[in-house]
């Protein structure tokens, strides 16, 4: 009777996990086709234009202070203390550090820095850009406005577009980017766009952020996900680049690495074993000592006192050798008749 043992939930996890053990040949990495050249371009026309209507007091401006007098958080407030949670996932330092640590298990699975080093670029490009456009239009927030109905540009803010916003849509947007199955894409695609879209609705709930600001923001991080495929090949360089250098810096440290200068060399099979034993008082050698090269002798310092001759002592089988110990044996006659045997205290 065949019996097969039955798979715990437990085991199926480890035998999902075992699947990928190196970097998976199937997975593609995106170019910039013409689609994405389109969408990238819309969306660039499209953050022009949300800029331009706030520069020109537009309509805009005069929908972000009617926001601003409506005053969301007081409308709703039995929803103030979970937004105050929710909008942790917009901040750049909480989120930065869950997805690294996600991307940084898949890049030790897979053996690629690729996960890594485009979440790098990604946030490299949403600081320099975002953070360049926050300094140039110097946009005040909603709580420290000065004239009611203006644009505020100009005087010294940084809430200009909308960092959370922006934050959200490149680190949640990344994992569908990486993602490794159309499936999974359209699924990560999905979930970051919720999210992103709800961290930019909670500033404007909060009164952190106008209503133009988290425009801008979708706007500005869709730019960042929609560019990174140009950047794919720099990424390729810098991987192979890293790997070049660690693989330098083991072989120096392999040539750097001491040796043992003590280490005894292997005895070959079949090789007479060199046995050291005490040198009697007359200096006598064993006699079952190998013929040939003998290993240097170590200097042997005698007890004071009386001393028994070689036929008094008790026969001891050398160690290493091969010949059985012979208890019957007769001890051997002194070849010098004068010796005068050693008496005892």
């Amino acid at each position: 009777m065949r019996t097969e043992r039955l798979l715990t939930r437990l085991d199926r996890v480890f035998a999902r996990l075992d699947r990928e053990p190196e970097r998976p040949a199937h997975i593609d990495v995106p170019v910039m086709n013409r689609h994405r050249v389109v969408l990238f371009s819309a969306t660039l026309v499209f953050y022009g234009a949300i800029v331009w209507a706030v520069v020109i007091t537009s309509w805009l401006v005069r929908l972000d202070w009617q926001v601003m007098f409506f005053r969301p958080y007081q409308q709703w407030p039995e929803i103030h203390a979970f937004l105050d949670y929710y909008v942790v996932l917009g901040q750049r330092g909480p989120t930065a550090v869950m997805v690294t640590a996600w991307l940084g298990w898949r890049s030790w699975r897979q053996h690629t820095l690729r996960p890594l080093l485009t979440l790098g670029a990604s946030l490299l490009l949403l600081n320099i850009t975002v953070g360049a456009a926050k300094i140039g239009m110097g946009r005040l927030g909603p709580h420290y406005a000065t004239t009611i109905g203006s644009n505020e540009m100009g005087l010294g803010g940084d809430i200009f577009p909308s960092g959370h916003t922006a934050n959200a849509v490149v680190t949640w947007g990344i994992l569908a980017y990486l993602a490794s199955t159309p499936r999974a894409r359209r699924w990560l695609s999905a979930v970051s766009a919720v999210v992103s879209l709800g961290v930019g609705l909670t500033t404007v709930y909060l009164g952190t952020h106008w209503l133009s600001d988290v425009v801008l923001g979708w706007a500005a991080g869709l730019l960042i996900l929609l560019a990174l495929p140009w950047f794919e090949p720099l990424i390729a360089r810098a991987e192979v680049w890293i790997f070049a250098l660690r693989d330098s810096w083991r072989a120096r440290r392999a040539r750097t690495a001491p040796v043992p200068a003590d280490t005894p060399a292997p005895t070959p099979v079949g090789a007479p074993v060199m046995v050291t034993q005490p040198i009697s008082a007359e200096g006598d050698m064993p006699a079952h000592e190998t013929a040939g090269a003998r290993a240097p002798r170590t200097p042997v310092t005698l007890a004071p006192g009386p001393h028994t001759t070689r036929s008094e002592r008790t026969p001891v089988t050398p160690v290493g050798s091969r010949r059985p110990p012979q208890p019957d044996r007769v001890p051997r006659t002194p070849t010098n008749p004068s010796a005068r045997p050693a008496t005892g205290p």
